[in-house]
């Protein structure tokens, strides 16, 4: 039994404590436990040293005491055979039971030790001189192994090395045959003194180390029901973080809804005002919405890459198709304030996990265009040292040298030597402290270089990867305009939010397209099965729609209506969790996040239809 044990799931306050009486005996036991397992070496070296006694006086001395003594000492060799053999078919014995077995331990020691003893006066001055200096050096091994083993044993070791050298040194100093036997009776009491003092020294040092090994055991049973705890909270608190992103993740879907629609609702207005004090109005709301929106997206980004809800996939990306993406998603926002939007090196393939990748771009060029107000942005690839080295050029206000450290901080923003413009000052400072984390957990850092008035420069590198097989490209391609007319489009609307659903309609109404809306999929199969039914040119739905439907749903339905169109779809989610890339190969469609504002709709329903 363990010394010091607790009862399992006890806090390290609830271990026992010993009083030092207690503590002794607990260590005494401990010892007690070591010098059993100890038995066969000393059962056979006690063996060794009886043979080797018979063959030395076989001879010489009388049959019967030799006899008598050798079964005496076998009987005690085979009665400490079966102590050590039940010892060990119960090797965890209570304390209770190690002291009885402590008291007949004690008991076949002493009795041996008085069998050598007996050895030493039976058979000494028989045979040569040799012979008996052969019996001397084998009675005192004996107590030199002794040293080691019954040390902590005090008044064991004192009655067991008494019950050998006493007889002994009272043998030589009493056999006047033999010349010189004070001499040698003198040598031996000198060697006895020493011996004890030996043992009184070893005891000292291996009691010390039992007590620091019984402390040791303490500070681990302590430390194990710490590390116990440190775990559950550690889990508790891993379980509320994920509790936390998942409720941050459904309640921004909730919170996006009125965004959605109030950003539908600003750009339709907008379309219909004549009023520039209106005007000006309107598009501070549609700036207040697009800031909601990045900040919904770098407080949702920065939670799940802390707590671990971003894995990495390392792929082939073919940086062609990754900057056709970023080409169409930011050259209107470039375009309108009047920026050269460039790609190079898109022939390269690079490997990295894409999604990540695309992130970190998104987040760079965004920066790049928000803080550029003259000249242009350009992202490129080139060969770097075995590798590809990525990066995000562009000729803004530049980040003094005083603040590169910092900008990857969390919450931090660029104080430049002039005052910045509102759409500079969006966000809460989280878009480079996501780079740098998403650039971690690809294995690349993420560097920078800046000159104040001239622009500045974002690098990664990237191991070139394995171009996979071409995929094949459309013939003819668009660039996303402006200004959009839908004039004679048809569009489906599928919307279960009232809100939304009327938002989308006036704006799209607004551009000059018939709108056909519905709220459910049971709605649009009607629909679908009435003769009223005119294929549309665009079919733009909800993900989640009520009674556990998606908008998956409606893109099945509506395209085995009309097999031979291909009709183009937009699926809007208000979940920015991700998950969506393979349904939308699988079902060809173009994701947009909600609150969708009007220029990213725009630009999106201009590339899905083709339009100039």
């Amino acid at each position: 039994m363990a010394p010091l044990a607790a009862p399992a799931g006890a806090s390290p306050a609830a271990a026992p404590e010993l009083d030092p009486v207690d503590r002794e005996e607990h260590h005494q036991l401990d010892h007690v436990r070591a010098l059993f397992t100890q038995t066969p070496a000393t059962l056979t070296g006690n063996a060794v040293g009886l043979v080797l006694v018979l063959l030395l006086f076989a001879g010489s001395a009388e049959p019967v005491r030799m006899a008598v003594w050798a079964t005496l000492a076998a009987v005690l060799l085979v009665l400490r055979l079966l102590h050590y053999i039940r010892y060990r078919r119960n090797p965890r014995a209570d304390d209770a039971t190690m002291r009885r077995w402590r008291v007949s331990w004690k008991a076949l020691v002493l009795l041996q030790g008085a069998m050598w003893g007996v050895a030493a006066w039976l058979f000494w001055g028989l045979g040569t001189p040799y012979d008996s200096l052969a019996l001397l050096l084998i009675v005192y091994s004996y107590c030199l192994g002794s040293v080691q083993l019954l040390s902590t044993q005090w008044r064991v070791f004192l009655a067991f090395i008494s019950l050998v050298l006493v007889p002994t040194i009272l043998r030589v100093a009493t056999d006047t045959s033999q010349p010189g036997h004070w001499q040698l009776a003198g040598i031996l009491t000198l060697l006895f003194g020493i011996t004890v003092l030996m043992a009184r020294t070893a005891g000292s040092a291996l009691g010390q180390a039992i007590r620091l090994k019984s402390r040791t055991d303490a500070l681990a049973l302590q430390l194990r029901i710490e590390k116990a705890e440190a775990d559950a909270a550690r889990r508790a608190a891993e379980a509320a973080s994920r509790a936390k992103t998942q409720f941050f993740a459904a309640a921004s879907h909730d919170l996006r809804q009125p965004l959605h629609a109030m950003g539908l609702f600003a750009e339709a207005l907008r379309q219909r005002i004549r009023d520039p004090e209106v005007a000006s109005l309107v598009n501070s709301i549609n700036e207040s919405v697009d800031a909601l929106e990045g900040l919904f997206g770098e407080l949702l980004d920065i939670t799940r890459i802390d707590t671990g809800g971003v894995e990495v996939n390392p792929a082939p990306v073919r940086l062609k198709e990754l900057f056709a993406r970023l080409r169409l998603h930011f050259e209107p926002v470039a375009f309108e304030k009047g920026l050269a939007l460039g790609f190079r090196g898109e022939q390269h393939v690079v490997q990295a996990d894409p999604v990540l990748l695309e992130r970190i771009l998104r987040n760079l060029v965004s920066n790049a265009i928000r803080y550029t107000d003259d000249g242009g942005v350009l992202v490129s690839c080139r060969r770097w040292r075995g590798g590809l080295r990525v990066q995000v050029w562009d000729s803004g206000i530049g980040i003094p040298e005083a603040q590169l450290p910092r900008i990857f901080d969390e919450f931090f923003q660029v104080q430049g030597n002039r005052p910045l413009q509102a759409h500079q000052r969006k966000g809460l400072g989280l878009g480079l402290a996501i780079v740098k984390r998403l650039g971690g957990l690809m294995g690349t850092e993420v560097s920078v270089r800046s000159r104040v008035g001239h622009g500045t420069v974002f690098t990664l590198d990237l191991p070139p990867g394995k171009a996979p097989r071409p995929l094949e490209t459309p013939a003819g391609g668009a660039r996303t305009p402006i200004g959009l007319t839908l004039e004679g489009r048809h569009f489906v609307v599928v919307e279960d939010e009232a809100a939304v659903r009327e938002g989308l309609v006036v704006l799209l109404q607004a551009w000059g397209a018939t709108v056909t809306a519905f709220e459910t999929v049971e709605a649009v199969r009607a629909w679908l099965a009435s003769a009223e039914a005119e294929a549309p040119d665009l079919l733009l739905v909800d993900y989640r729609l009520p009674q556990g439907s998606t908008g998956l749903a409606v893109l099945v339905a509506a395209r085995a209506r009309w097999p031979q169109q291909k009709l183009p779809a937009i699926v809007i989610t208000g979940s920015s969790l991700g998950g969506h890339e393979d349904e939308a190969l699988t079902h060809d469609f173009h994701l947009l996040i909600k609150p969708v504002l009007p220029n990213k709709l725009r630009a999106m329903i201009a590339f899905k239809l083709g339009v100039r």
